[in-house]
């Protein structure tokens, strides 16, 4: 009985500190691996850089993923949850902006088909974005068989049905056009 008891303490403290990992960027931290709420299965950390604009730094990006990769086609296609993490570094970002800048990554990353078909999901995103801050929190999930949850300042904002509608968001990072060519390698786990 206490051998078995040993153990299992011995596991809990080797669980533990494999999820208490973190990696700091720029000041903030991000889990190495996380369970996002809904899924059973484990994401880690693939890739976390800079979103920059006339040199000033926006925001933070992170990208989660059951399994590593620095390919954007076997990204877009591999099954399971995933997670972009936005933290905000610049004073304000209005929403107006924000909005512009997902239309312009949608339309500079996916077809006329695709857009067509995702025109209400993308109206739907774009809708439950605010004026972000710094320091403000976006959290872009993609849990399968339930859709992209879209989680700001802490709040569940959203749930986006399908895989398709994700696939498409994640092309604004890691499509042929991304919003920012250094961000796309350092998601990539490249730089």
């Amino acid at each position: 009985m206490f051998k078995k008891l040993r153990y299992a303490g011995l596991a809990m403290v080797i669980m533990l500190a494999t999820t208490a990992r973190a990696v700091e960027f720029g000041g903030v931290q991000f889990a190495d691996k996380l369970k996002l709420e809904g899924s059973p299965v484990e994401i880690q950390l693939n890739g976390v850089g800079y979103r920059t604009k006339f040199f000033f730094k926006i925001y933070i990006g992170a990208l989660y993923l059951p399994e590593k990769s620095s390919s954007p086609e076997v990204i877009l296609e591999q099954p399971g949850p995933k997670r972009i993490h936005m933290h905000f570094l610049y004073e304000e970002v209005e929403r107006e902006k924000l909005v512009n800048g997902w239309n312009e990554g949608f339309e500079n990353n996916n077809d006329e088909a695709t857009l067509a078909k995702l025109k209400d999901r993308i109206e739907q995103f774009n809708n439950v974005f605010p004026t972000l801050r710094e320091g403000d929190e976006v959290l872009l999930d993609y849990i399968p068989h339930k859709g992209t949850r879209v989680t700001i300042k802490g709040n569940e904002v959203a749930l986006i049905k399908g895989k398709d509608f994700y696939q498409a968001l994640l092309k604004i990072w890691l499509g042929d056009e991304p919003a920012d060519e250094d961000l796309k390698e350092a998601m990539l786990g490249i730089e």
